[in-house]
């Protein structure tokens, strides 16, 4: 009998990854925040994937924290801000040899959470996969994408990367997970804040190429000062190439704003404006970007953080 993945998040990812596993006929198992949230979840007929407009559900089981079952393997699907202290609800649950999935935006959060779990195996995960939610249990899967994951400690790949596979979850090891995680930083750094203050699509910011090839000399001058060349280079054309591919999509970060939605900047832009002051490095187009966008969520009655 295969390994139970416990799923915990039930937002876009966690929902797209829950519903390949148990199309595969892979054990999963949801956990929701609270008794009300499950009850809430129960009331329906499970998760629902929707792909290339066709909709298929599965009748995944549900759960909360404080179930009793314990938790070898745990994907950790929530956002950035809740991931520390939803892992904290779930320490004991978790076996000796528990491994954890971290697929959350940004730098920072893998950190915190590994290390409040020192027994525990964290894999730290970058995906360029595309979902959204389409009302509770519902996920919509709107660009295939590619999954990196690898352990900064261990780099032996564990042997559920074959559930990967049967899942149709296309992945790779990687023995550079951190190199992969500073690279995206830097996309989302140059992109999703702009599109933010100028309340555009991803493709608007063609107007803005000024703008945007600054940011992309300070954040490689950024990833060159904390060791990470490889995530450095070519980003300009990087950014302009995922500028054009997703042109007429709205950024994560948009959207949280226009939801009135708590946003990750600490994990994005905040990271690297922290990880640029260790370092006493001046990036002022950087600074100035993240203090517009603070000033932006405060207006709008947004947490700064």
């Amino acid at each position: 009998m295969s390994t139970t993945w416990h799923v915990l998040g039930a937002g876009s990812l966690g929902t797209l990854w829950a519903t390949r596993l148990a199309r595969a006929g892979l054990p999963v198992r949801l956990i929701l925040r609270d008794h009300d949230r499950l009850a809430s979840y129960q009331a329906g007929p499970g998760l629902t994937l929707v792909e290339q407009g066709q909709a298929h559900t599965y009748p995944v089981t549900g759960e909360t924290p404080d179930t009793p079952e314990p938790i070898h393997r745990l994907l950790v699907a929530c956002k950035a801000y809740d991931a520390q202290a939803a892992v904290a609800q779930l320490t004991h649950r978790l076996s000796p040899d528990a491994e954890l999935v971290l697929l959350q935006n940004g730098l920072g959060s893998q950190d915190a959470v590994a290390a409040q779990l020192p027994l525990a195996r964290c894999i730290f995960a970058s995906s360029t996969e595309g979902a959204f939610r389409e009302g509770d249990w519902r996920v919509v899967f709107a660009g295939h994408g590619f999954t990196w994951l690898g352990d900064t400690s261990q780099p032996t790949p564990p042997l559920w990367l074959d559930d990967l596979h049967a899942a149709g979850i296309p992945h790779d090891w990687s023995t550079e997970i951190l190199t992969r995680l500073w690279r995206k930083l830097a996309l989302n750094c140059a992109i999703n804040p702009l599109t933010v203050l100028h309340q555009c699509r991803n493709g608007d910011l063609q107007t803005h190429h000024c703008e945007v090839a600054t940011l992309c000399l300070e954040l490689a001058e950024l990833l060159e000062c904390c060791g990470q060349p490889a995530a450095a280079q070519d980003l300009q054309s990087e950014v302009e190439r995922v500028i054009q591919a997703t042109a007429a999509n709205y950024s994560s970060m948009y959207q949280d704003v226009a939801n009135a939605r708590r946003t990750e900047i600490s994990y994005l832009l905040g990271y690297a404006c922290q990880a640029a002051a260790r370092h006493q490095l001046s990036l002022p187009h950087l600074q100035q970007l993240q203090a517009r966008l603070v000033n932006h969520l405060i207006a709008r009655g947004l947490p700064r953080d």
